[in-house]
């Protein structure tokens, strides 16, 4: 697998308002809402490509198709995605982690946004992604 930088982290939470008055109010980061109004994001946060505040149900959606995050996995905290060069590499690093024993969230799949990823959990709980996204690579 051949990383080439991480290309997001997003907190997650179960409580986005709340989580808002720190990132937006108190921190004054520049997150603007998507259309749902939930998740907050920027590319303008230097030493970031991406940085999101994700709501919980969002998260379980992804991941799961449905807004309940299953009561038999961990609650994930956080979300770190890491880039690679192409969509096939994306499908290499999900055979490459189911063969060395982990157990994915989901296989790869292409987000509505156009963004190729497949996800797990470690040990912690923290959602990994192995991503291609598209618009980093022009």
């Amino acid at each position: 697998m051949n990383v080439l930088f991480i290309s997001s982290f997003a907190v997650i939470t179960a409580d986005p308002s709340t989580s808002r008055k720190l990132f937006v109010d108190a921190l004054g980061l520049p997150l603007e809402p998507d259309e749902t109004g939930e998740y907050y994001s920027s590319s303008a946060i230097d030493g970031s490509k991406h940085f999101g505040v994700w709501p919980l149900s969002q998260a379980a959606q992804a991941c799961f198709g449905s807004p309940a995050w299953p009561s038999d996995r961990r609650v994930p905290q956080a979300s770190v995605e890491f880039e690679v060069e192409d969509e096939a590499a994306v499908v290499a690093a999900e055979q490459e982690l189911s063969g060395a024993g982990f157990d994915l969230l989901h296989a790869t799949k292409t987000e509505p946004w156009g963004q190729v990823v497949a996800r797990l959990q470690d040990a912690d709980g923290t959602i990994v992604g192995i991503s291609y996204a598209p618009w980093l690579h022009t």
